[in-house]
């Protein structure tokens, strides 16, 4: 008994070893007390809460979300292995090496003590760039006016006006509301504590004229083109801010409605809201949930790259792949993906390109070229939990791992022969390929930092699509600008939560008084 337990502590101990570079928790936004030395994805103890490990959404789950689109599809039959090797699959498995990852991880530049949450902020969105929406602005709201007739209540907005115009959408992801006109309302959702700062007849003219690129480009811009300078701007500061650890994330960040606004709406705008012209993707650090990298996709409008000419959704979802890591040629990274994204002839192609990848698969959101159906198809035989079968092609790996359902993955940055574990509290040790046990705590974290992320968009609901991807990528940034802060030495001097880290940063946007970072 006691040689039985040694055993399982080992294996405990050499499960949460294998994540030590994971240095942020899952206290990322500072809403759980202090921060934990603990293991974000791995349940190392018999009263360790539920969701502290990568498979325990439902008791049975690897991660939630990506468990239905994962499991196969196929109707029931076990293939010819003869098919797999005409194809150049193998039962013969041999180790691989994924060369070391020699990009140090964590801030590029050292934020003093003293730095405030505008500090941060303005690493992403600095006074130049707000200078420029003061400047397009100006210019949108005098052309409107010649053609439209003049508005007399209308003054030029300042550089000051333009900040604090910024805090009070800000402040709608800290605080939610109805409408961000609410702030100035005797309601509920009401907040006196910065109405005073600026009327809401001023607010709302400065949100009626409000613009990043007030007229086209006579070069034919297309698509974002009222966005994308302060998307490429906003791309260029992550990456100058921020270098990634070795393993990062490709997906779709939540984007949800908020209750409030569902409860709200009638039903013909709750109609005209779900039909969303556009995806965001994002390339995310696993080890911090820094996000590197955004890419917006129109869903209607053909865009430069082509995308929109592709019906088929795996191209579509290969080709944001490449965008997403293109910076990461010749690194060492390894990407872990979705179903939408994973294929053999990407992971192929990233390859070549020293990226290695990991990916979950479905045989109904998947491109399953070239992958031998035997290994896709559910098994005819009763499997036991844990029960797995490998077979490889070159360095590529296709996995094949039962947990009350049958899981493929794909993947050229784990041996095949190394063996992991699923740590679930009720179920106890259940084994399964280190690939596997890689992708469910690295994609548990995301989960997390989705599940933390999504309360903290800015919540302002417009109609035209280069204003919901600005207020999007504005919440992005300052997620992205807490992370940093918790990384920095003005952690130390006070440990703001994410929530207070927003309420900081909206006075401070206001300039309202008393907003030293040490109060």
């Amino acid at each position: 008994m006691a040689e039985c337990g040694r055993k399982a502590l080992s294996l405990l101990e050499a499960a949460r070893s294998r994540y030590e570079s994971l240095q942020i928790s899952d206290d990322v936004f500072g809403e759980s007390g202090d921060d934990s030395s603990e293991n974000p994805f791995y349940s190392t103890s018999g009263d360790s809460n539920s969701d502290n490990y990568a498979s325990e959404s439902n008791g049975d789950e690897i991660r939630g979300a990506e468990i239905e689109s994962g499991a196969s599809g196929a109707p029931p039959g076990s293939g010819s292995n003869t098919q797999a090797g005409e194809e150049g699959w193998s039962d013969a498995l041999r180790d691989i090496t994924v060369p070391p990852y020699t990009e140090p991880c964590g801030p590029t530049q050292r934020m003093p003590a003293t730095a405030t949450a505008m500090d941060f902020f303005q690493l992403f969105v600095p006074d130049n760039a707000i200078q420029n929406m003061v400047t397009q602005t100006n210019m949108y709201a005098k052309k409107y006016q010649e053609r439209f007739g003049s508005d007399e209540g209308w003054h030029p907005v300042t550089a000051a006006e333009m900040k604090a115009f910024l805090g009070f959408m800000t402040s709608t992801s800290v605080q939610r509301c109805e409408s961000v006109l609410s702030i100035w309302s005797g309601g509920f959702f009401s907040n006196k504590s910065i109405a005073p700062k600026m009327s809401q007849a001023r607010f709302e003219r400065i949100l009626k004229y409000f613009h990043i690129v007030a007229f086209r480009s006579s070069q034919g811009s297309q698509g974002l083109y009222k966005i994308q300078p302060f998307l490429d701007s906003l791309q260029q500061a992550f990456s100058c801010s921020f270098r990634p650890s070795q393993t990062q994330v490709l997906h779709e960040p939540l984007i949800d409605e908020d209750p409030v606004f569902i409860t709200t709406c009638t039903e013909r705008e709750l109609r005209k809201r779900k039909k969303r012209k556009f995806s965001l993707w994002v390339r995310q650090c696993t080890a911090t949930g820094f996000i590197c990298q955004v890419y917006v996709h129109l869903k209607e409008a053909l865009g430069p790259d082509g995308l929109d000419k592709l019906k088929n959704r795996p191209q579509l979802h290969s080709l944001v792949a490449r965008q997403l890591c293109q910076n990461l040629v010749g690194q060492n990274a390894i990407v872990f993906t979705g179903p939408s994204i994973t294929s053999l002839a990407l992971f192929q192609e990233f390859e070549k390109q020293e990226i290695y990848c990991c990916g979950l698969l479905s045989t109904r959101k998947s491109d399953c070229t070239g992958l031998p159906q035997c290994m896709l198809a559910n098994p005819e035989a009763p499997q036991r939990r844990g029960q797995s079968r490998v077979m490889m092609r070159g360095n590529m790996s296709l996995i094949s791992w039962y947990n009350k359902g049958n899981f493929c993955f794909l993947t050229n940055a784990y041996s095949p022969s190394m063996q992991g574990v699923i740590i679930k509290r009720k179920s106890g040790e259940i084994p399964c390929p280190l690939a596997v046990e890689a992708f469910a705590a690295h994609l548990s974290y995301i989960c997390k930092y989705d599940d933390k992320y999504s309360r903290y968009f800015v919540f302002h609901k417009p109609n035209k699509t280069w204003q919901q991807v600005f207020w999007l990528t504005i919440s992005i940034a300052i997620n992205n600008a807490y992370i940093l802060y918790k990384m920095s030495d003005a952690y130390h001097v006070k440990r703001y939560s994410r929530a207070q880290f927003g309420e900081r940063l909206v006075r401070e946007l206001l300039d309202l008084d008393d907003c030293s970072p040490t109060q």
